[in-house]
């Protein structure tokens, strides 16, 4: 009961996290436009200013100096992917070697499990252990892919992020490891060989995570040549309007990408496991209001713009 209570809980965090991006989402396409002058303005500034970062923060007016100091570059984002390829690693290894080596995953890991509830002496459940190897696997090379392509492919301008998006984007990779590692007890290990614990679904699931990837990773090739010669030198900072792979369909066919590998590694871990699907939720809305707010960009700003492209998820 006590482990049900701790993992509703985490549950109930990631869902309230969604449920805030969803309001900030609802408020965005509907809040009317702010009075020329008085309070009204200053707190809607500042919080498009906390909401938009890189080329969506253009138009939001100027910003008072102070403010300008709570903005850090937007290539920084590699930082994100340096902290996840870093640290889901680390949890990795840890599971791998408690897994297979059959050693104790290290002192301070079992009391976070036991703090949320983690019984070590609990009977295994289905597959659960290597599902969540498997999710961990699956998270560490996505970190691993983005690593490269920030480090490589994409071109990024000189726009910014607001330092609470760069704090909360580095805590994310931390949280969202440990939520895989939590759903499995601490020191049990169920005995099967590793050709008897796959199942259906974890074939599924890795078969859409590597079909996002591949479109995901060539979205992003896309935008990155946008602003390259077809030598591959960078002759341009400028934002041009994209076309190609699910580009036709949506205006952010890379965020769309990101909540399928999301829901993949939902399949992964069984589909049943409540907890991812809120993680999934959160991923959902929040990769919803940065679509958004790219597809009005882009519908501000080129008057050819497709019509007929959604913002996030094609045809809704």
């Amino acid at each position: 009961p006590r482990a049900r209570a701790m993992l509703a809980a985490l549950a109930a965090a990631w869902s309230l996290l969604a449920a805030a991006f969803l309001a900030v989402l609802v408020l965005v396409r509907q809040a009317p436009a702010p009075r020329p002058s008085g309070v009204g303005l200053v707190i809607s500034g500042l919080f498009q200013d906390l909401i938009r970062y890189g080329k969506t923060k253009r138009g939001c007016g100027q910003l008072p100096g102070w403010l300008r100091l709570l903005q850090v570059p937007k290539r920084w984002f590699t930082h994100f992917y340096v902290v996840s390829v870093l640290w889901n690693g680390f949890l990795l290894i840890c599971l791998f070697r408690a897994e297979f080596l059959e050693e104790s995953l290290p002192s301070w890991i079992q009391d976070m499990h036991h703090a949320l509830g983690r019984d070590s002496q609990s009977k295994d459940i289905g597959n659960e252990h290597f599902s969540a190897l498997l999710v961990l696997l699956l998270l560490w090379l996505h970190s691993c892919r983005r690593l490269a392509e920030c480090l490589w492919t994409s071109v990024f301008s000189s726009g910014v992020i607001h330092i609470m998006q760069y704090c909360f984007g580095l805590g994310y990779y931390i949280a969202v490891g440990s939520t895989v590692l939590c759903q499995v007890p601490t020191n049990v290990r169920n005995g099967k060989k590793l050709s008897v614990q796959i199942c259906w679904y974890h074939i599924i699931g890795v078969m859409m995570y590597i079909w996002a990837s591949l479109h995901q990773h060539r979205c992003l090739a896309i935008l990155a040549n946008l602003r390259k010669s077809r030598s591959g030198k960078v002759v341009s900072l400028s934002h041009s309007v994209p076309f190609g792979d699910w580009f036709e369909s949506v205006s952010c066919p890379h965020y769309f990408a990101e909540l399928l590998i999301y829901v993949s590694m939902a399949i992964t871990l069984g589909i049943h496991n409540v907890t991812w699907w809120c993680v999934v939720m959160y991923v959902l809305f929040n990769q919803a209001l940065a679509a958004i707010l790219c597809h009005e960009f882009y519908q501000e700003n080129f008057s050819s713009y497709p019509k007929h492209r959604k913002a996030f998820i094609p045809l809704v």
